[in-house]
């Protein structure tokens, strides 16, 4: 292993060559094509990543076995993306057309980052995507390159990498963010964080209770482990949970923790008024209608109609009477809902930093003027809906994200326009472990810290007359 600890298990635990085993039939694509296919969405085509994959597992015809070995091949390489270019632009005099590039990756990934797949595997199987490409001329550049890449790794001659933007293959606009807001010392920690994907549910308790539902997982074989928020449940290498009957008729939902507690973060009780802003895929709206035992009302607001679809598919399989989904822009005024809301969730659109173990490409395709171009939206969305929060209710502005320019600044420039606000100090909606995270009304979670997605919420209160 060198100083980067570049040398470590692949992803999801799969890599062995029994991942490799002959296929008959159309099934004759390897798992390290696929993978490479998937990257060059990624890469070359702007695909999200989760898509990417799916697409090309699901037409794959691979083993249940081999399409573990193509995902941890494909995680492996696009959260590595700029550390690998790093490596292999030392053994090359120029970059090699996109194909041929996307296929080194994959093959120094294997032979950097994952311990369980014999180098001449790596070597041989890249050399046989080469020519299976009918890039044949490019046979031996590629099998150079490896070799080379093989000699200088195990003489200890890779340079050894300073620059923590390129050893966590993060954007360097991005890393100096990340050390302006956390520190130096913080900010590596977050960089270096590989939080791996996994599934996880909650029982919908309009339906069962704990012990139900843990009965029911047991009796379908589900591993799982309890999750810090109460009625959550994390579920690694589970496979398609969405399968089960389950699901299907409403006894769970998929969902990650961090989501669940914006949702519970407008304290959600029977009889409420509640608007969820920017409601899709409609999650957090269907845990709040649950809550309230589906008596009341939570209007489900997108601005775009297939999204917004998603949230009337989630009603219909939760059967939730109460839960109102809508085609709205939550920037525009709407005179019936002024001063009516018992609480508003208002979940921005972000830069999603804090979610990359399901788009860890995020982190190194971002930008100052993406982020930057966010601002005003957020800021023109939490504007217009704070005007529907009654006297005394609730206004909660949460994002998926780490940054303080779109988290406590935003917020504390809307406390600033807004005197009739306040912060509201409780924090008895979040689970014991995470309540010292909130200060002043806000909480910042982060993955490595807090052991869930990185998150901000944030609750004020309308003063009353």
């Amino acid at each position: 292993m060198d100083k980067q600890g570049e040398r470590r298990g692949p992803r999801g635990g799969a890599g062995s060559r029994r991942g490799e085993r002959a296929r008959s039939g159309a099934a004759r694509i390897s798992a390290r094509e696929v993978a490479r296919q998937a990257l060059s969405d990624v890469v070359r085509s702007g695909s999200y990543v989760s898509a990417a994959l799916d697409r090309h597992l699901n037409t794959s015809g691979l083993s249940a076995e081999d399409k573990r070995l193509a995902a941890s091949l494909f995680y492996t390489a696009v959260e590595n993306r700029l550390l690998l270019e790093a490596r292999l632009a030392s053994f090359w005099t120029e970059r090699p057309e996109p194909v041929v590039e996307d296929i080194l990756h994959i093959a120094a990934a294997q032979l950097l980052l994952m311990d369980r797949i014999p180098d001449h595997a790596a070597v041989d199987e890249a050399v046989k995507q080469t020519r299976a490409v009918g890039r044949d001329g490019l046979a031996a550049l590629v099998n150079g390159v490896l070799r080379n890449l093989i000699r200088a790794r195990d003489a200890g001659e890779l340079a050894e990498i300073a620059d923590p933007a390129v050893r966590y293959s993060v954007a360097p606009e991005l890393a100096r963010r990340l050390i302006a807001a956390y520190g130096e010392e913080e900010a590596e920690k977050i960089m270096a964080d590989r939080p791996r994907p996994s599934q996880t549910i909650r029982f919908n308790r309009i339906k069962t209770d704990a012990a139900g539902f843990e009965a029911y997982l047991k009796s379908h074989d589900v591993i799982f482990e309890r999750g810090v928020v109460p009625g959550a449940y994390r579920c690694p290498a589970a496979g398609n949970l969405a399968r089960l009957d389950g699901y299907r008729n409403g006894y769970f939902s998929i969902q990650g923790e961090s989501s669940m507690l914006a949702a519970l973060a407008v304290e959600p009780r029977p009889g409420m008024n509640v608007l969820d802003a920017c409601a899709a895929p409609g999650g957090k709206s269907a845990l709040i209608a649950e809550s309230m035992g589906d008596v009341g009302r939570v209007y489900a607001w997108d601005v775009h109609e297939h999204r917004v679809e998603l949230i009337r598919a989630a009603k219909r399989r939760l059967r939730l009477d109460c839960l109102r989904p809508a085609v709205r822009d939550a920037r525009q005024a709407y005179a019936d809902f002024e001063l009516y809301m018992d609480a508003v969730l208002v979940d921005a659109p972000c830069s999603g930093l804090g979610v990359i173990a399901d788009k860890p490409d995020i982190k190194y395709r971002f930008t100052d003027a993406q982020m930057e171009s966010l601002l005003p939206l957020q800021a023109a969305i939490l504007e217009n809906c704070a005007r529907f929060v009654k006297v005394g209710g609730l206004l909660v502005y949460s994002t998926c994200t780490i940054l303080p320019e779109e988290n406590e600044r935003q917020v504390a420039a809307f406390l600033e326009r807004h005197p009739e606000f306040a912060p509201e100090p409780g924090a008895d909606y979040l689970p014991e472990p995470l309540r010292a995270r909130c200060e002043n009304g806000m909480a910042q979670f982060l993955s490595h810290r807090d052991h869930v997605e990185g998150f901000f919420i944030a609750r004020m209160r309308r003063k009353g007359v």
